[in-house]
């Protein structure tokens, strides 16, 4: 592929995350009021829907990615990013209209399977990326994710001002504009003879996770990594109903929030995170990380003003030191030939837990915003990940005494 097509290539998969990131953005704000009225309930109803939502989601995107890669390795790249991409349009046009909440779980179904393009798209940039600038390129994934999550929930906040069904129209109708483009602007990046026979071998979504078995130095920090990527479920999957619960917020106002979220991240991962990691050191980084992000969470459950939320989302945001800093530290103890392996086991990891921990953390806020035996805590969720944190915290500082136990005790 020439030098000019690449570019091209490059920015229309750019263009494709970006969309695909913003296009789940934009809908976050309006999900919460979306669901009350099609259940004709409160924001405490809403959240019970809206976790099985997600896990409903994220449980497709788990079980399809790596058909749909092994698919894009038989038929090419581009078939599949394009199918993709319409999929997602006749997705989001799908649940705008959704009369019932049944029709809109196979909305959020559809959009798991077609979102699982993710795999395919890396896999394009490995493509067409020389070895030394495929680390750059990758790093456009990031960028993208970054952008369009900032970006998207603001959208979304100020449209869903007028109607909740509107960001479900704009994410339609972004996304088919960008198939559109990609039909002729995007070139085929595998070639033919690289093309394989589908191995139904290869399509299991769990063979990577239990790949980390082998891996017995780092198998510790593996599962502190996944209750880390668990309790931020917290955050995720209930801000939107907790500020509107607790704060009264609004479509707009939940919008300019995640999007301060969006901002804060890109600024720790894109930025600090550099400064930081080389002068704490890698284990110093993984449990002060793990203290704030507990810290934060503690916090937010406790907030007694809107405000509040802004001013306490500066130390959950350094947390995130922790996560990049637990998969260099694994990274490192493990052979270069066996990177693959560890990056795809920790991947399933993430995935895993994005279909479980929503539902753990929309469950307990919606038991403890209804009436029950105990007592009404809207912060709930906030408390549950602050202990998992904690918890992954003793496990990290365990596994790091027993490497070097087991340093000392190896023959010089």
């Amino acid at each position: 592929m020439h030098k000019p097509k690449k570019q091209a290539a490059l920015g229309f998969i750019f263009a494709t995350l970006f969309i695909d990131v913003m296009g789940l953005g934009i809908i976050i704000p309006v999900i919460p009021k979306l669901i009350e009225h099609l259940i004709h309930g409160d924001v405490s109803d809403a959240s019970w829907y809206g976790g099985w939502l997600t896990t409903a989601y994220a449980g497709m995107q788990f079980l399809f990615a790596p058909l749909i890669g092994n698919l894009s390795d038989r038929f090419g790249r581009r078939p599949v990013l394009l199918c993709s991409l319409l999929g997602f349009s006749v997705d989001y046009a799908f649940s705008a209209f959704a009369p019932t909440i049944g029709l809109l779980f196979v909305g959020r179904i559809v959009a798991g399977i077609t979102g699982a393009s993710f795999t395919t798209a890396n896999a394009y940039i490995a493509d067409i990326s020389e070895p030394e600038k495929r680390a750059a390129n990758f790093g456009l994934v990031g960028v993208a994710f970054g952008l369009g999550f900032i970006v998207g929930p603001v959208i979304g906040g100020m449209l869903g001002k007028y109607d909740v069904h509107y960001p479900f129209i704009a994410a339609a109708a972004l996304a088919l504009l960008n198939a559109i483009y990609g039909y002729f602007i995007l070139p085929e990046s595998l070639a033919p003879e690289n093309r394989r026979p589908l191995d139904v071998k290869k399509i299991n979504p769990f063979t990577s996770i239990f790949k980390l078995k082998k891996y017995k130095s780092v198998i510790g920090l593996a599962f502190s990594l996944f209750l880390v990527y668990f309790a931020v479920q917290a955050v995720q999957s209930v801000w939107t109903f907790y500020t509107m619960q607790k704060f009264g917020w609004n479509e707009a106002a939940i919008g300019w929030s995640l999007g301060f979220v969006g901002l804060m991240v890109a600024t720790v991962q894109g930025g600090l995170i550099r400064i930081i990691l080389p002068k704490l050191g890698q284990e110093r980084s993984i449990w002060i990380g793990l203290l704030l992000y507990a810290i934060g969470l503690a916090l937010f459950a406790f907030a007694t003003k809107g405000w509040m939320m802004y001013a306490i989302l500066v130390p959950y945001c350094l947390g995130g030191i922790a996560g990049p800093a637990i998969q260099g530290y694994m990274s490192n103890s493990v052979p270069a030939n066996e990177q693959g392996n560890l990056q795809g086991g920790l991947t399933g990891l993430m995935s895993f837990s994005s279909i479980f921990g929503p539902l753990v953390m929309t469950e307990s806020f919606y038991y403890f915003t209804k009436p029950n035996p105990f007592f009404q805590f809207p912060g709930a969720p906030y408390i549950i990940g602050a202990i998992l944190m904690l918890l992954s915290a003793i496990l990290a500082v365990r596994s790091f005494r027993r490497g070097r136990e087991r340093l000392a005790n190896e023959p010089a």
